[in-house]
Order: structure tokens, then sequence, then C-alpha cells
């Protein structure tokens, strides 16, 4: 069994499990006949854009909400987010009857700015970026004592998002390839942690955009660092992924990808065209990473690949897909 020492276990995934059961959507896996005939594998998607909030994030704040104290409840809860995660914390605090503040930037999407209010949430976005919004988060953690509900580099938001990789086992059992898309790394370390703890010799493999490869470079310098985080694919855009989340993936043996602007367009145009799934650019990284060639499979490999939201504005998938009508 694959292990992480005390930071993370298949224990602790299998305890979250436990914990947020019947409180979230058990979402599907889907078959693509085309894309397995196009990479010469079997290819599935493991669908958590119809998750509660649409996307993953819920699991694993569910999980962290479950293991606060009273008074660590009493004082809020705090976070900052590009969206996901906002609206996973907005709507978890609603249903524990808790107070959230979730801290974004100026330039995030107006529509999971919205969309986090609408759960319950306070937004702050007096920060003009992501670099400036982390800074401003520690201000308003020092200012209110507020009780922080980090979006990746806790381990107890890290076994929440591993149950996405114990679901997918159960569906497909023999699987051998698991893609993962990587902003902060919350939720490949998390299911690295599951698949490998179930199937030490299957492949992990994380998916980034070249404009925002955070875990690719934290792997290679064996520890978080900061980078440009520019991707067109904001629900990817960590500045640098958790220190946790490096190791945890260094332990694992996560491999790392990189995808290209256009790749993840012409991911996310398959996704809608072929797949009929209305995902996020972020959600479409794993299929454009199959389409790209980049992943190097054996013949009839089963390969489970994660879509991970679906939060996207009608306005932004309209251009994306109408762009290619235009080129």
């Amino acid at each position: 069994m694959a292990t992480t020492g005390s930071l993370l276990s298949l224990d602790d995934v299998y305890r979250a499990r436990e914990r947020i059961a019947g409180r979230l959507h058990r979402t599907p896996m889907l078959p693509s006949r085309t894309l397995s005939e196009q990479v010469g594998a079997d290819v599935h998607f493991k669908a958590e854009l119809f998750q509660r909030t649409g996307s993953f994030k819920p699991r694993g704040v569910l999980n962290k909400l479950s293991q606060l104290t009273d008074e660590e409840k009493q004082r809020g809860l705090i976070s900052i987010s590009a969206g996901n995660h906002a609206q996973a914390l907005a709507y978890a605090a609603s249903l524990e009857g808790l107070d959230a503040l979730v801290v974004m930037w100026q330039t995030a999407s107006p529509m999971k700015i919205a969309a986090a209010r609408g759960y319950g949430a306070t937004v702050d976005t007096e920060a003009p970026e992501k670099i400036e919004a982390f800074e401003r988060l520690d201000e308003l953690i020092a200012e209110t004592g507020r009780t922080l509900v980090h979006p990746y580099n806790d381990p107890l938001v890290m076994a929440g998002q591993g149950t996405v990789g114990l679901e997918l086992l159960e569906d497909v059992p023999d699987a051998e390839v698991v893609l993962v898309q990587v902003g902060g790394g919350g939720l490949v370390s998390g299911i690295a942690t599951a698949v490998k703890g179930v199937r030490a010799d299957a492949r992990v493999i994380a998916i980034e955009p070249e404009r925002s490869p955070a875990l690719h470079e934290g792997l290679k310098a064996g520890h978080a660092v900061t980078v440009e985080a520019e991707s067109l694919a904001d629900g990817l855009n960590g500045p640098y992924a958790g220190e946790n989340c490096v190791a945890v993936c260094s332990a694992l043996g996560v491999e790392s990808v990189l995808v290209t602007e256009d790749e993840l367009l012409a991911g996310f145009r398959f996704m809608y065209g072929r797949m009929k799934l209305a995902c996020e650019l972020a959600g479409a990284a794993t299929a454009a990473a199959l389409l790209a060639g980049r992943i190097e499979l054996e013949p009839e490999q089963k390969v489970a690949a994660v879509v991970s939201g679906g939060n996207v504005a009608a306005k932004t998938a309209a251009a994306i897909l109408t762009s290619e009508d235009e080129a």
C-alpha cells in the first residue's frame, strides 16, 4: 500500500467518505468511444461537473468542517478562491448555519463571485489580482480571527477530494492511468492517495496549463514555488501549489504534464461537441492532454480522467465555441 507517512493516508480518505456520505452526489463515470478510438485506449470521464455547486470542491470542504471545533465554527470561516472553492465553502457553511467570508479578486469570474454570494457567503474583492488576494487573506485572518478553510493545502480538504478517487476505482476498478487537472494540487494529491493506496501500480498524472505550472515547478524544485498563473482556465490558476500537495505528489510519484492554451480550447470543444458536457475550461484539461497526445499510453489501457467542474459563463463558452468557426 502506498503511503505518504503521517500527512495523508488511504484511511484518511476512507474516513472522509464516511463523514460526507449522503450529503453529495455520486457523480457518473462516462465512457468516450470517440476519444478511446483516437488514443487507442479505453477512456472514461469522472463527471464532477455534476457535483453540488458544480465542482468537486464540496467534498473537501465538508470533510474539513466536520472536524472543526465549536469554537472554530463560531469564529466564522474564511478562505480564498477563484470561484469553485468559494461556492463550495458558501454552500457547506449554509448547511451548517455558519458565517463564511471568501476573498476573491477583481478579475475573477463575475459569475463565480455572484454564485458564492448566492450561496450565502460574504465576498471580499478588494484585491486587484491573485497575489494581492493572498495578502488580503492574511490581513483578514489577523483582523477577524476567522477559521481558515484552505482551498487545497489542508490534509482534511485533500482527503475529502480523495473520495473522487475511491469512486473512480469503484466504477473502473482496473484503471491503469488516472488523469487529474491541477490548480493548487488538493484534488490530485487526494486522488493519488486513494488510487495509489488501492492500486499501487496505477499511474496518476497531473495536468496543468503551460501558463500556470505551479505543481510542475513545485515537483521539480521539491517544494512549493510561486509561478505566473495566467491561463484562460481560471480554475487552474494557482500561483503556487500547496506545500503539502507537493509533498504528497512527490512521495507517490505523481507524473506531471503541461498543455497549451490552444490544447485546452480544443479539449473544451471536444467535451461540448462530443461528450455533451458543459464543463469549464479547467474541467477540459484532461481531455486536452489526451487529444494532444501528451500522455503515453499502451494499447487498450484503462484511462480514468476527471472533469473537475462546470461553472462556466454562457458568454465564455459561446466565445470559445464560436472562435473555432471563425478560425
